[in-house]
């Protein structure tokens, strides 16, 4: 929702709230003794919230609201006085404050993914010195923990594996100990990315392995979820088993 939306209902929440009531400069303890009183002071707690946390927002990004013209708005949009700027002048400003605030919230995001992919670079360079480290043509780094010598699962087979997988500072994102109970899980080699399409495939089952994963072969650009732009990840990886593609049904292959 823009924040010219956001302000708008947020200020005729507060309007309903205080068109009713005079400001004291301490106020009593307020009277929560119907259904109506709660909601209407959870809806006030909620819109106050939403302001604090909106100038909070606005000031990460050095652009700084008034918290205190900010309630005077509403007091005077409430009755409490003449609005200083009309409706149509007021409307062009949200407008264009919430354009200056996507746009800033663009630079930070363009910065910072800059940042993590020069630190991802200089990661991977290190990394690379570190002995039993191997550097694929593609540019994925493994290490081998555990050697074993079952068989190797191809692309588009199944696989079962435990894993954890963490940012370069060690923050975990995801496992299967954390989000599976511990047990394995499943899911078609080549439909996950490309650095586990690769590396998974270089192991055998029993075996685990250390991957550190290159950004263009993770998310890239998008990050997703808890993982930002331009990250590189490390992903420890039990191969615990492998399912091959079920076979076409018979006369299904002919039809190919």
């Amino acid at each position: 929702m823009r924040v010219a939306t956001k302000v708008s209902l947020i200020a005729a929440a507060l309007i309903s709230l205080s068109a009713c009531q005079k400001e004291a400069a301490e106020p009593a303890a307020p009277k929560l003794d119907t259904d109506s009183a709660k909601q209407s002071y959870a809806l006030g707690l909620s819109a106050g919230k939403y302001l604090n946390n909106a100038v909070e927002e606005h000031k990460k990004l050095n652009l700084t609201l008034d918290a205190a013209l900010i309630l005077r708005g509403v007091q005077d949009a409430a009755g409490g006085g003449k609005p200083a700027l009309a409706e149509e002048e007021v409307q062009k400003i949200l407008t264009a404050l919430d354009e200056q605030f996507r746009n800033k919230q663009a630079e930070m995001a363009k910065t910072k993914a800059e940042e993590a992919k020069a630190k991802g670079v200089a990661f991977l360079a290190e990394n690379a010195k570190k002995a039993g480290v191997t550097t694929t043509a593609s540019g994925l780094q493994y290490e081998v923990i555990t050697a074993a010598d079952g068989a190797k699962p191809k692309a588009e087979d199944t696989v079962k594996v435990k894993y954890k997988g963490t940012l370069t500072d060690g923050t975990e994102f995801d496992s299967t100990e954390k989000n599976n109970n511990g047990e394995p899980i499943e899911f078609p080699l080549n439909r996950v990315i490309k650095g586990w399409t690769e590396g998974v495939q270089l192991m055998g089952v029993g075996s685990k392995f250390k991957f550190t994963v290159p950004s263009e072969l993770a998310y890239g650009e998008n990050g997703m979820g808890p993982i930002p732009a331009n990250s590189v990840l490390v992903f420890e990886v039990e191969l615990v088993g492998i399912t091959a593609p079920e076979a076409a049904p018979a006369g299904e292959a002919e039809k190919k």
